[in-house]
């Protein structure tokens, strides 16, 4: 009588081009993306498609040849759906900014946050230029107003006070002129140039 095996059924995930392209299309009509974070979705795809495998018993030379097969797939979707608009990192960039930046996140954070999302370094800059995005000083006010700190805290706090104030800010990323300039303001000042700001 033959030995039960034990070796796992071939992966169900399949790395054809028609899944791949179909996995790619899912992901974007849930989330914006940048071309290197569709090519990362792509490639956990392909990274769990290649452990099943393993665990499946198949070659590893054959899941080694196919993984590469697979990249180089995805990548070729991934390029094909920034030529026909569907992934725009410059877009991206200037709604995530506008996002962070409106959450009271300093340039610093957001430029960290978007190089960790694959947005080039001089694409990332140009979104926290963009006239749509707020300023620095304007990120500080509207992190004091959510945390209700500086012109929207206590008036006259005590100087140990001022100082976790200080700490705020400079954590959040913002240099000492904007915290300062920032935490000097009243809050009838604050307010209006919030409100000047588009931010009312």
């Amino acid at each position: 009588m033959a030995e039960p095996s034990h070796r796992r059924s071939a992966p169900a995930i399949s790395l054809d081009e028609a899944s791949l392209r179909e996995a790619a299309l899912r992901h974007l009509s849930r989330f914006s993306a940048t071309e290197a974070g569709l090519r990362r979705v792509l490639g956990n795809r392909i990274r769990r498609w290649a452990r099943a495998a393993e665990q499946a018993g198949q070659d590893p030379e054959a899941i080694r040849t196919e993984t590469r097969a697979a990249e180089g797939r995805a990548a070729a979707i991934a390029a094909r759906l920034v030529q026909a608009g569907a992934v725009d990192d410059a877009a991206f960039a200037v709604a995530r900014a506008r996002r962070l930046r409106g959450a009271g996140r300093s340039a610093a954070a957001a430029l960290a946050h978007l190089a960790s999302k694959g947005v080039a370094a001089e694409t990332a800059r140009a979104a926290l230029a963009h006239e749509e995005v707020p300023d620095e000083l304007t990120a500080a006010l509207l992190l004091c107003r959510r945390r209700r700190i500086g012109p929207f805290g206590a008036a006259e706090p005590p100087p140990e006070t001022r100082r976790k104030w200080q700490g705020i800010l400079g954590r959040g990323g913002f240099g000492g002129g904007v915290a300062r300039q920032a935490l000097g303001m009243d809050r009838a000042e604050a307010e209006a140039h919030l409100i000047a700001a588009g931010r009312p």
